[in-house]
Formats: C-alpha cells, sequence, structure tokens
C-alpha cells in the first residue's frame, strides 16, 4: 500500500443498503484516533452512528439545513460526526485530518466515503444540541463534519488534477 490509496480513494454518493461489518467500522475509527493533532493533543471527538432511524434523522436534519427534502448522506447506512474541542486552538484542524485519515482508511479497506458538510448546523439546532446532550458531548465541542460509511454502489472515475496546482518555490 503506497501513495496509490490517496490517488484512487474517490467520494462515493450511490451505496448498497448493507451494513459495514463492525470490523470495518473499528478499523476505520481507530485510523481517525491516530490522526496528528496538535501537541498530540488528541483533541477531537468522533461519533459513529449505526442505528438506521439515527442514520435517517440526521440525514433529514442535514437536508433541513439546506431547505431540501432528500437524503444527503446518499443512503450510506454509517454516519460518523467529528466534534472539535472550541478551547483548543488547533480544534478545527485536528478534527479535519481525523475526518481525513477515516476517509483514506475507508478506502484502503474497501469501504466506501464521503465527506459531507453541515455538521455544524445541524449540531447547533435545537435537534442536534438535544442529541448532544443526550450523547454526553460538552457543549464546548462543535461538529465539523460528517463521514458517511459504506459499501459502494458505484465508484466515480478518477479526474484530472488541475494546471498549477503545486507551486515549487
Amino acid at each position: 500500500m503506497g501513495i496509490e490509496i490517496f490517488k484512487e480513494r474517490r467520494s462515493i454518493k450511490s451505496y448498497k443498503s448493507e451494513q459495514i461489518k463492525k470490523e470495518e467500522l473499528d478499523l476505520i475509527l481507530e485510523a481517525g484516533t491516530y490522526a496528528p493533532t496538535g501537541m498530540n493533543r488528541q483533541s477531537p471527538l468522533i461519533v459513529a452512528f449505526t442505528d438506521e432511524k439515527q442514520v435517517r434523522e440526521l440525514a433529514r436534519a442535514n437536508a433541513a439545513v439546506m431547505g431540501r427534502d432528500g437524503d444527503p448522506f446518499y443512503g450510506a447506512p454509517t454516519v460518523v460526526v467529528v466534534f472539535a474541542d472550541s478551547e483548543i486552538n488547533t480544534g478545527m484542524e485536528d478534527a479535519c485530518l481525523v475526518l481525513g485519515n477515516m476517509l483514506n482508511a475507508a478506502h484502503a479497506i474497501g469501504v466506501g466515503s464521503c465527506w459531507i458538510h453541515r455538521a455544524k448546523e445541524v449540531f447547533e439546532s435545537p435537534y442536534g444540541i438535544a442529541l448532544k446532550k443526550k450523547l454526553g458531548i460538552p457543549e464546548r465541542y462543535y461538529a465539523v463534519g460528517n463521514c458517511i460509511l459504506g459499501y459502494p454502489e458505484t465508484v466515480p472515475a478518477t479526474r484530472p488534477r488541475k494546471e498549477g496546482y503545486i507551486i515549487k518555490a
């Protein structure tokens, strides 16, 4: 496994209904915990949702942020939400690196993934605030992103990289 894993990973937007295996989820979550964090504080919190009803509620709340119906999670059976600690100056960056590690780990073991935005808005809504409280997440934490997981129905082709992406100084 070399750099090809990064070149081949795609955002999956079509999933089979089958839930991923517990062992696969555990590996992906563990990969998230090994993301670099500022001063190795390991400040983010990772919350995995696998219950179908809960995932659909999260999807509805996410769609509501956009003022739409439909499933912004593309039918993925698992949603992982990463939270940042607002008291840590690298909290956002730490959470983003956790999400990135999980996206790449998922691909490495054959699980599809995609980063879905609007987690912050969902967890600032009355529904999200209540869910955070129910989960015991301290108020100082804010949601950064959703990592949806599942077995891909289809995998999009790799697009060419843009010109001028890299500047060597």
